[in-house]
């Protein structure tokens, strides 16, 4: 077993995150994940309250084991993170955006604050909100996130915060990943697009296939999605997401797509409906080429963990 300061703090059998996905990261896989022994993180997302309600039940339902819930800052209401603190999750982790006016609440409520990092103005705002945990989020990883590539910025950040406990992410889909990422300094691995294709997942089955069908040179990071669906994302960050005919047309034609808004988003909704994926979005990282089926989430946390085990102990027999 790997004992890391993660583990340590939440009582984890495995330094192993769900990354709190919107849309993909509901209750179920939550749970799965926890009763697995990592952490599992409800994907709160823009803050729609039904959902986080709903799945908020899920996991309290079918858990006993440690879990928390992600959102995105800049568009997170005080309403909403009242209500997810209310059910006393373990955890809170807010991403892309100043986490100082959230950060006392959640710590009141007997919560361990996590916030995302993609550089290091983003690590410094982490320290002084008071994070007990840091995730180093590298521009491989699916869905938002910025332009430092994970394996020189986990260092980075690990150096810049210490001696608060960091968290690699971006790009880590398997035992070799997370065993890099303890060798970068990092306490643990936030994995997103590896349990995006799991049983538990939400989303649709056409989606997930298409991540098990796609290598990490389909990906590109891009606006045109964001725009399309009306969210005016701060301008540090992109999605990566799997190109399709959509990301073809108007990629590098930001400016025409936004005016072009009533046609394309009336024909994205229909696409979005109907499972349309040349159109409509499916998100990606690059480590997309290691996802090669969909499995229950508690295998792949059992198989990640074996794994990095393995390369651990390899690595010390590798030195003289």
């Amino acid at each position: 077993m790997i004992v890391t300061k993660l583990t340590e703090a939440f009582g984890l059998r495995h330094p192993i995150v769900l990354a709190p996905m919107g849309g993909v990261a509901g209750g179920r896989i939550a749970a799965a994940v926890a009763n697995a022994g990592g952490l599992g993180l409800i994907g709160g997302g823009y803050g729609d309250r039904e959902w986080v309600a709903r799945e908020l039940a899920i996991v309290k339902d079918a858990t006993r084991g440690p879990w928390g819930i992600g959102f995105i800052t800049w568009s997170m209401r005080r309403e909403v993170l009242d209500l997810a603190l209310a059910q006393r999750p373990r955890a809170v982790m807010l991403s892309f955006g100043d986490p100082r006016p959230h950060a006392r609440a959640i710590k009141d409520a007997g919560c361990t604050l996590i916030c995302q990092a993609q550089g290091e103005e983003e690590a410094r705002l982490a320290q002084e909100a008071g994070a007990d945990l840091v995730v180093a989020q590298g521009t491989e990883g699916g869905g938002h996130g910025g332009s430092r590539s994970t394996l020189p910025l986990v260092p980075a950040v690990v150096d810049w915060v210490a001696p608060t406990p960091v968290i690699a992410a971006g790009g880590i889909v398997d035992g070799r990943g997370l065993a890099a990422a303890l060798m970068l300094g990092a306490e643990g691995a936030l994995i997103g697009t590896r349990f995006c294709a799991s049983d538990e997942a939400l989303g649709r089955e056409r989606q997930k296939a298409r991540l098990v069908a796609a290598r990490g040179s389909d990906t590109a990071r891009t606006r045109v999605f964001d725009i399309v669906r009306g969210y005016d994302w701060p301008a540090p960050y992109t999605g990566r997401a799997l190109r399709n005919r959509f990301t073809a047309q108007w990629n590098g034609r930001e400016h025409a797509l936004a005016e072009a808004l009533d046609v394309e988003q009336a024909r994205y909704r229909t696409a979005a409906d109907e499972d349309d994926y040349e159109t409509a979005l499916v998100w990606a990282g690059e480590g997309v080429d290691l996802v090669r089926s969909i499995e229950p989430a508690a295998t792949l946390v059992a198989r990640i963990a074996a794994e990095a085990e393995a390369r651990l102990r390899e690595g010390v027999r590798h030195v003289r």
